[in-house]
């Protein structure tokens, strides 16, 4: 069904300094990533392309299938010494840029220290934050840090933070002016009420209606966000949900122990975020080594401005390999777009690329629709990088109202697999945003 050539892919994984379960989902990794080790580099953007460490070209710039967009590479999601991350935050941002990232966030922990404790802040001894979290003073040392280090059209610098309730979830929030914590907002109601408020008078309850915000590593802590309990207010700020999180696929988050997939979730639930690959960097290496989630945006230009339309309107894809383009069409429409009818032969275009060292490297792109508990998956296409692949598939929209495109590696293992036999136990590679049915 598409015009792919098919080839395997070849190499080894490095697991130094990574905790038990990095290295067993990492290693599942390990052909798939071997075109890509030691790949994260600097961005040739007088080229269109980013620079591996090698020497060697990722993938250019430009879609071969939309035009007025460029890709960048984004990592949303980052810690350091002013929660409980390892590293100097003066150091995080030229640490990214030099990975080849084109847009970064630091979103340290906001966990105690923003009610009572903020008082206290310059008494408190050093380290506290490991256990407090984001503190005000800190909150204000991340503007500064990444206004230093935004360079419009070159480099986007965002602050961030990250609301943590270790029973709950962990919700990342970007672009606004204030930040809370799970003691001016315990539950997730508090943080949703707190997220969609305008600032009050003399920022007085300064709400984070300027905002937007995504679930972090989706099932990793029981409760999952009230089981993704749906909250038409935060619709339109609720942009994303990580798939990667550092070298783990969150699709059957869970399932071992009997539950039901996050994406499936999420998605049923109401709720439509784009879907994102982080780093979820704690150490001092922000940015790197190769395997870890990223994400791959398509903007108008490189300014935050046009960062944050693109993620109001879910142009982004999650991938765990640095350089890579993705991006897809549905009937015409782009990812995080509609579909406007209710059932047919839906047209997809996907362009896959990551330069000459993938050139023809054989991939599958597994086509996601609702299930119970799992995925449905209505096709597998066999594809390849380095072209573009074409094909139709029947949906109704009676069958659930998303669909979402899987890229994977057929001749490797998922780390964290679903039900025996199912299409999406091999390793993915990438995800693109949903597109939705919206008939006109």
């Amino acid at each position: 069904m598409s015009d792919a050539d098919h080839q395997h892919l070849h190499g080894d994984e490095h697991a130094n300094g990574l905790s038990r379960r990095d290295v067993l989902s990492g290693a599942a990794g390990g052909l798939i990533l071997a075109a890509a080790a030691g790949t994260t580099g600097t961005a040739d953007a007088a080229a269109g392309v980013t620079r591996t460490a090698s020497g060697a070209p990722g993938a250019e710039r430009a879609s071969r299938i939309t035009l007025g967009r460029t890709l960048v590479h984004a990592d949303l999601h980052n810690h350091t010494l002013l929660s409980d991350g390892s590293g100097d935050p003066a150091l995080a941002y030229e640490s990214m840029r030099s990975a080849g990232l084109d847009v970064a966030a630091l979103t340290d922990h906001a966990t105690l220290s923003d009610g009572v404790l903020s008082i206290l802040d310059p008494l408190l001894p050093d380290g506290v934050n490991q256990i407090t979290g984001l503190s005000r003073g800190g909150w204000r040392r991340t503007r500064e840090l990444a206004d230093a280090a935004d360079e419009p059209g070159v480099f986007t610098a965002i602050r961030g933070f990250e609301w943590t309730n270790p029973l709950l979830g962990h919700v990342n929030v970007w672009f606004t002016d204030a930040y809370t914590d799970v003691l001016d907002a315990t539950l997730m109601g508090g943080f949703y009420r707190w997220l969609t408020r305008e600032d009050a008078f003399f920022g007085l309850g300064d709400g984070g209606a300027d905002g937007l915000a995504g679930f972090n590593h989706p099932g990793r802590e029981p409760g999952r966000f009230n089981d993704f309990r749906y909250e038409p207010k935060a619709h339109d700020q609720l942009v994303s949900m990580e798939m990667f999180n550092r070298y783990d696929d969150y699709l059957f988050e869970g399932w071992t122990k009997g539950v039901s997939s996050p994406l499936v979730t999420c998605l049923n639930a109401g709720w439509r975020p784009g879907l994102s690959g982080v780093t979820d960097e704690h150490g001092t290496d922000w940015g790197f080594p190769e395997g870890k989630g990223r994400t791959g945006m398509w903007v108008t230009e490189n300014t935050r401005e046009a960062v944050y339309q693109a993620m109001t309107e879910r142009r982004f894809f999650a991938t765990r390999v640095s350089g890579l383009r993705l991006d897809a069409t549905a009937d015409g429409a782009p990812m995080g777009g509609s579909i406007r009818r209710a059932r047919g032969d839906i047209r997809f275009a996907i362009d896959l690329d990551r330069g000459a060292e993938w050139d023809g490297v054989r991939l599958d792109i597994q086509v996601l629709r609702p299930g119970e508990g799992v995925p449905e998956v209505a096709d597998v296409i066999e594809a390849a990088a380095g072209r573009v692949t074409r094909f139709t598939v029947p949906l109704d929209s009676d069958d659930g109202d998303w669909v979402v495109l899987r890229v994977s590696d057929p001749s490797q293992p998922n780390g964290t697999p679903g039900p025996d036999g199912h299409p999406c136990n091999d390793f993915g590679i990438a995800y693109s945003s949903p597109w939705w049915f919206d008939p006109a």
